[in-house]
């Protein structure tokens, strides 16, 4: 396997980023453990994926080959544990669409806040 050594611009990165409490960083490491999720997820760009995930989610998560953690996150819904289980949010957002959810659903599950109060705490970041 050839090594890969990841850089920024000009400068080669040698240090790991910072540890965040409560947080699952979307590393190498999350990027393979994911990898059957994320394609599965990736799959709903697709209405007819969506509609065949609507009626067999069981049927759908075999035929990406989730894994019982993958599987157990999907069933639950929980943002937090489909991350742990190497979701990467930009794919997660394409599942979160099947419900009607949109990314600031996703963060508002993640922060424990409702959509309303995550969106001020947007608009408060932002200065609005």
């Amino acid at each position: 396997m050839a090594s890969f050594e990841p850089f920024w611009g000009d400068f080669a990165v040698t240090t790991s980023p910072p540890k965040i409490p409560g947080t699952t960083p979307f590393d190498e490491v999350q990027a393979r453990k994911g990898y059957a999720l994320n394609k599965m997820c990736y799959s709903f760009n697709s209405a007819e994926n969506r509609a065949e995930f609507v009626k067999d989610e069981e049927a759908y998560m075999r035929k990406y080959g989730l894994n019982a953690e993958q599987a157990a996150a999907i069933r639950s819904r929980q943002v937090l544990a489909l991350l742990a289980a190497g979701g990467n949010v930009y794919y997660l957002a394409k599942f979160a669409g099947i419900f009607g959810l949109d990314v600031q659903d996703i963060g508002a599950q993640q922060t424990g806040m409702s959509k309303p109060e995550f969106q001020a705490k947007l608009r408060a970041a932002a200065g609005r």
